[in-house]
């Protein structure tokens, strides 16, 4: 396995898109990614919130040694990420491969022992270690896909499971560190892509009825994040008292494609009654984007956008969802540093930015 950091050989290279947002696959007109995780801690370990170093440093070498089990995943790559530099952190977090929390420490020692294990070159999977829980197992892949997902980290948890017993009670089920984890210990989410919802006044109504039945709505960086780009992440609140079969059928099958359709109805409803006003919108945001001189990363977001609805709703031609999927990406800061190879202030962040978008788009 690879343990250098993501820039110095970690597989990661400058401009590099992510599978899970290739544009490929059911309802990805709507639906960038779908997303499985699993949490789980080992049994006869205190919890990471009140491990100690001893105690942290025992847990990555045991997953370590574990992780030559897996199989099928392609390369694995480790970084301990309390040896990493802050730039290598922000580009595992831009790739969702890390939470934000992973790439700070939660303790008093900077040096807290942490990291993440990931695959290569789909980086449909990746396990932190020692982020909430000792082990947060997830997949991602592109469009309306939990059950691949699933079926992929399932595989994950029965290898490590057998050899590094978990945490589990025969009442409640696997223990982990936030008592709405208990149970399954299972997440299971989607990104989509909402502005049509947005721009018909819509999109409340579809976050109460998800709250309603316990789903949380999240923005592009899951919990406690912003949605940016009306991108929204819908995912299961409650993992205790379903089996994981149950949350996928619920979730797969019957909530994510609904959403699906009320946003697809609502693309043709501006489309047919409010085609000028979309088509300004539209253009607008492309127009900018072709020729501004600085952008903020919000901004750039916002502007991808309309312009992906554009793309997808076929006002836009000449560039793929791929394409601006992939945008999404690269401007943000993480990715347009390593880019260019250095370290770049905020001024000089939305100079850089809006000259690789300018490049994409031209």
């Amino acid at each position: 396995m690879n343990t250098d950091g993501p820039s110095a050989g970690g597989g990661i290279s400058p401009g590099a898109g992510v599978p899970w947002l290739a544009g490929e696959g059911q309802s990805a007109d709507v639906v960038l990614s779908s997303r499985v995780r699993l949490a789980r801690n080992i049994a006869g370990v205190r919890f990471v919130g009140k491990a100690d170093r001893r105690e942290r440093m025992h847990v990555l070498e045991a997953v370590r040694a574990r992780s030559t089990l897996l199989k099928n995943v392609g390369q694995l790559v480790w970084i301990n990420l309390h040896e990493s530099t802050v730039s290598d952190r922000t580009i595992l977090v831009e790739r969702h491969l890390i939470s934000k929390q992973h790439s700070k420490s939660r303790g008093v020692n900077a040096e807290d022992p942490r990291a993440v294990l990931f695959s290569l070159p789909d980086e449909r999977l990746s396990i932190m270690v020692n982020e909430e829980d000792h082990l947060r197992m997830q997949s991602v892949m592109s469009g309306l896909c939990l059950d691949a997902c699933w079926r992929t980290l399932d595989a994950v948890d029965d290898a490590i499971g057998a050899a590094l017993p978990f945490a589990f009670s025969p009442r409640f089920g696997y223990l982990t560190a936030c008592p709405t984890n208990v149970g399954t210990g299972l997440r299971m989410s989607a990104m989509l892509h909402l502005p049509a919802l947005r721009l018909t006044g819509e999109l409340e109504k579809v976050k109460r009825a998800a709250n309603d039945i316990a789903l949380a709505v999240r923005g592009f960086y899951g919990e406690g994040s912003e949605a940016i780009g009306d991108l929204y992440q819908i995912s299961n609140q409650t993992t205790l008292g379903k089996t994981e079969q149950e949350i996928l059928a619920e979730l797969h099958l019957e909530i994510l494609p609904r959403v699906v359709e009320y946003e697809r109805s609502a693309r043709r409803e501006l489309l047919s009654k409010r085609l000028s006003t979309i088509e300004d919108q539209v253009f607008r945001a492309y127009g900018t984007l072709l020729h501004a001189r600085l952008l903020g990363t919000e901004e750039s977001m916002t502007l991808l956008s309309m312009v992906r609805l554009g793309v997808v709703a076929g006002l836009i031609t000449g560039h793929t969802q791929a394409k601006i999927n992939r945008l999404l990406l690269l401007v943000q800061p993480g990715h347009l540093q390593l880019m260019w190879g250095k370290e770049l202030d905020q001024e000089q962040r939305k100079v850089a930015r809006a000259e690789i978008v300018r490049q994409e788009l031209k």
